[in-house]
């Protein structure tokens, strides 16, 4: 069978051939694989110059200001602006910006109902908006951006879990149509700044546990230790501020009898913070966590009605506060307050490790009670001791010299025992460890004037000086060798007289501290030496201000005053 002859038709003019055709299709389709591959070499690059600015930062803010820079650059613009949730105040606040004033990072603050960057943190979607911003109705004006130099638009929400955590915005000053890459980029970057930002915010939260765990370890510690209590609540202030961060805590303790607390420790160094008054337990914050035995949060204690001193706090930069009991053995005995200088939401996880501290502050603050309890009743066991032996020296001395009748021996035993009684009392009531001069003094002449002057005698008294503190055991002795000069100046200087004056004068310097006993009453003898009186009174003096005082003791006349005088050097010296 013949061949068939195949007709050759040919094309109109200006359509191609069916090669022709597939090849201008092949062009095209290598152009656009081209782009694509030039937009994703582009777009991976600059994933590639976000992720370096993400792993050199040294800081969250740092780190946000090179990726502002970096999206500028990438994504063909102008200015950049990031804003991160302040979730305490659930605004979104402008955390680091390129191409525009810096001044602003940090101020500038918009509700997630405000603006454009309100609407794309709220609906969770990216925006684009190719000119004449300024027009939509979601806008919102900055003047600190001068806002009227921009027309395009250009946002993706920061999204971590689910949740908006920020805003990326680009921005151009002339209108510009965004290309779905552009969009698709800065989508990307938005997510790779969410992922940094949780990474970041995980470290930061390891880190605080671990420190919080650090504070707890000293707490405990403490709990052990040979602190005392002063020493103990200033441990644990300081170590709870600087591993919680906070800008002050304190510590207050329940006064029983007042029914108010008291400040014991803070780290505030304000006197308008440490002289504020207690509040009675009930009243104000910490009274009520004292009286309900729970933790309380205040978002900002500057507005709160509860805070007793809010012009304190404005003073003092203080915002959140969170007070927690300090409970042992079901009992409140205190308060831990801590204060931020922003608004904070105080965590769950916060709340029961400031409970804890507290908790542990609590068994270290009994303990140390119980370690002073133990150390005064081996001081006063010393002292009683030491004291009761003195006494007996004092009555072997009377015992050997019989000079008077029994009654006025025994008047004289009983005046010594009681100088020494005297500092006892005062060292009770006081300080643990010294005592005033001016208190020991008065104290005798007191007690000289009621049991030794005569009725019908005007004996007056008095103290001159500046007042000094003695250690127990000089104030012990002061007490005897005072008892006895007073004693003396009476029987002796006034027998006859029905008035007169006996001055306590008191002085000290560098070289040591001077005691004189006054009287203007019988003149001392001519040629008057202590040693050759007899007087057991005087022998007395003689060797204590010798023995334990470490200085010595002399009598003479000054004019018309008989003057004993006691020099001994400075404690320590």
């Amino acid at each position: 069978m013949p061949a068939r002859v195949g007709r050759c038709v040919r094309a109109p003019d200006g359509v191609p051939s069916g090669g022709a055709a597939i090849d201008e299709e092949l062009h095209a389709e290598i152009a656009r694989l081209r782009r694509e591959l030039e937009e994703k070499s582009l777009e991976a690059d600059a994933l590639h110059r976000v992720s370096e600015a993400i792993a050199s930062a040294d800081d969250m803010n740092q780190m946000l200001g090179v990726v502002a820079e970096v999206a500028v650059s990438v994504t063909g613009t102008e200015a950049c602006f990031i804003y991160l949730l302040d979730e305490a105040r659930g605004e979104l606040v402008m955390r680091a910006q390129h191409g525009t004033d810096p001044s602003v990072v940090g101020r500038l603050r918009l509700r997630q109902d405000e603006g454009l960057t309100g609407w794309v943190a709220r609906e969770k979607k990216p925006l684009a908006i190719s000119e004449a911003a300024w027009k939509d109705r979601r806008f919102r004006y900055f003047p600190e951006l001068r806002e009227e130099r921009y027309q395009s638009f250009l946002s993706a929400p920061i999204a971590a879990k689910g949740k908006t955590i920020g805003v990326i915005n680009v921005r151009t000053t002339h209108p510009h149509k965004y290309s779905a890459r552009q969009i698709h980029l800065l989508g990307t970057i938005a997510s790779q700044v969410a992922g940094a930002i949780e990474l970041a915010r995980l470290y930061h939260a390891s880190e605080t546990k671990a420190s919080q765990l650090t504070a707890i370890s000293e707490v405990s510690k403490s709990i052990t230790s040979n602190l005392y209590l002063d020493e103990v609540l200033q441990l644990i202030t300081t170590m709870t501020a600087q591993t919680m961060g906070f800008v002050i805590c304190s510590i207050m303790l329940v006064d029983q009898a007042l029914g108010e607390l008291v400040l014991k420790a803070t780290t505030s160094t304000s006197p308008a913070y440490i002289g504020k008054p207690g509040p009675r337990v009930g009243e104000s914050i910490a009274g009520q966590v004292v009286m309900t035995g729970h933790p309380i949060t205040v978002l900002d204690v500057r507005q709160s009605p509860q805070y007793k001193y809010p012009d304190v706090a404005q003073q003092e930069g203080l915002c959140s506060m969170a007070c927690v009991p300090l409970v042992f053995k079901q009992r409140v005995i205190g308060v831990l307050n801590c204060y931020t200088a922003e608004p904070h939401q105080f965590t769950e996880d916060e709340i029961r490790m400031l409970t804890t501290i507290g908790n542990q502050a609590a068994v270290a603050i009994e303990n140390s009670k119980l370690m002073v309890k133990s150390a005064i009743v081996q001081e006063m066991h010393h002292r009683i001791k030491n004291n009761l032996q003195t006494v007996a020296s004092l009555l072997r001395l009377q015992m050997h010299h019989r000079a008077g009748s029994p009654e006025e021996l025994l008047s004289e035993s009983i005046n010594r025992v009681l100088s020494i009684a005297s500092v006892h009392d005062l060292l009770s009531r006081g300080d643990l460890d010294a005592v005033s001069f001016r208190q020991i003094a008065d104290s005798i002449l007191s007690a000289a004037k009621q049991n030794l002057i005569r009725p019908g005698k005007q004996v007056h008294t008095r103290i001159e000086g500046a007042d000094m503190m003695l250690d127990a055991s000089r104030a012990t002795s002061m007490a005897l060798v005072l008892n006895e000069l007073v004693q003396n100046a009476i029987e002796h200087g006034f027998p006859d007289a029905t008035e007169g004056t006996i001055a306590v004068v008191l002085s000290q310097d560098e070289v040591g501290v001077t005691v004189d006993v006054r009287n203007d009453g019988v003149p001392l003898p001519n040629g008057f030496r202590v040693g050759s009186t007899g007087s057991l009174g005087l022998h007395i003096v003689d060797s204590l201000v010798r023995e334990t005082l470490h200085g010595r003791f002399t009598m003479f006349q000054d004019g018309p005053e008989a003057v004993a005088r006691v020099v001994f050097p400075p404690a320590g010296g």
